[in-house]
């Protein structure tokens, strides 16, 4: 007879990880909650350390669904602020990304690819602390070659690493939404991408499986703590604090990306 022990560890530890490693992914999914309803862009911490425990498109697969839960926490609490208007521009573009991201996702580098993306949130991100200081106000909705590079590029990186969040926060960022409209807007257009990407990982790339899942659920409760703790110190940060706060983490999260 199978020891209480034993059955608990296959219930809460479905892929056999060591606990130490089980504890940083609770950690993980925490942050992800947190980072949806509260510091966006503080969730990019996970993808390098995650990646480091169980590599490069697994990772993908353990996370997408911690995403998925944080963005329907985030809608729950923010769904008066969503600003569907400045974001469904953005869609066809996103979709061609990741069917795109399908096509080629086991043929190009992952670290090729990720230090590209972080060149160029990087570069977005100048221009932005730029525009901040010259006065000028750009707003990136405005220009359709714009929308629909970030849309395409975003697509493609949400695919590949969920790295996505950086490239939207920034086009959020350039339209100078209050901090509970880019949060709500956010949180939509990534839980409509994240739900499709899915059945991609899981059938297509098979970066999902069904102990990933279990594991996903057993740590549910993580997101909804995190995403009530961000809730709770987000209303705290007045709005010019927010923007220089979510700035700040963009820039160290594609850092990150490059280290990794």
């Amino acid at each position: 007879m199978l020891s209480f022990a034993f059955m608990a560890e296959l219930i809460l530890n479905p892929l056999q990880v060591s606990w130490g490693v089980w504890l940083i992914t609770l950690a993980c999914a925490f942050i992800i909650g947190f980072s949806k309803s509260g510091l966006k862009g503080i969730g990019m911490v996970t993808i390098p350390v995650l990646a480091i425990m169980y590599g490069g498109m697994f990772s993908a697969g353990i996370l997408l669904p911690f995403l998925v839960f944080g963005d329907l926490f985030a809608v729950r609490f923010y769904r008066k602020n969503m600003s569907w208007s400045h974001v469904k521009r953005l869609m066809p573009f996103a979709l061609a990304g990741i069917l795109l991201a399908v096509l080629v996702g086991k043929m190009i580098s992952d670290d090729l690819f990720r230090n590209l993306m972080a060149v160029l949130v990087i570069s977005c991100l100048a221009l932005i602390v730029f525009f901040d200081f010259s006065g000028k106000k750009p707003d990136f909705s405005k220009s359709g070659f714009l929308s629909g590079f970030t849309g395409l590029s975003g697509g493609f990186a949400t695919m590949i690493g969920n790295a996505a969040g950086p490239i939207f926060d920034l086009y959020l960022l350039s339209m100078r939404l209050p901090k509970n409209s880019f949060i709500g807007t956010g949180a939509i257009f990534f839980l409509t991408l994240n739900i499709i990407k899915v059945p991609l990982h899981f059938f297509v790339w098979e970066s999902i499986t069904l102990a990933s899942l279990q594991m996903n659920f057993v740590m549910v409760p993580a997101v909804f703590i995190g995403a009530l703790a961000g809730r709770k110190v987000v209303s705290y940060i007045p709005e010019k604090g927010f923007r220089i706060i979510v700035i700040v983490i963009i820039a160290l999260s594609s850092i990150l990306l490059l280290l990794r």
